[in-house]
């Protein structure tokens, strides 16, 4: 099994979400996050003063797949949610060595 983090910008929740609906997802933890990649924040004009900002929000769908699963998932994800500009997002992909349901206590592997 593995664990795939994808991280976005905000404004295309919804997008990611259609499309892992459509593949057939069967669960997401989604978390609003902060951070930074390649662009190393931005710059504001606020009441004029700039101001730069760091840390840029961004949006973190995790899901568990069958390993068999990933790939096709990321090949979708690339051609549907890339825009060519930095900040597109990522993806990460982790081993799971087990999941355990706490309520039956039932464990896959």
């Amino acid at each position: 099994m593995k664990k795939v983090d994808i991280l976005i910008r905000p404004g295309r929740e919804e997008d990611l979400r259609a499309l892992l609906d459509g593949f057939g997802v069967p669960g997401i933890t989604v978390s609003h996050v902060l951070g930074y990649g390649e662009q190393r924040g931005r710059k504001e004009m606020y009441r004029g003063t700039e101001l730069e900002s760091r840390l840029l929000s961004k949006v973190r769908f995790e899901i568990v797949l069958k390993d068999e699963q990933v790939e096709p998932l990321v090949e979708m994800l690339v051609k549907n949610l890339s825009t060519g500009n930095i900040g597109d997002g990522k993806i990460f992909i982790s081993d799971i060595a087990s999941v355990i349901k706490i309520r039956t206590g039932d464990k896959e592997i």
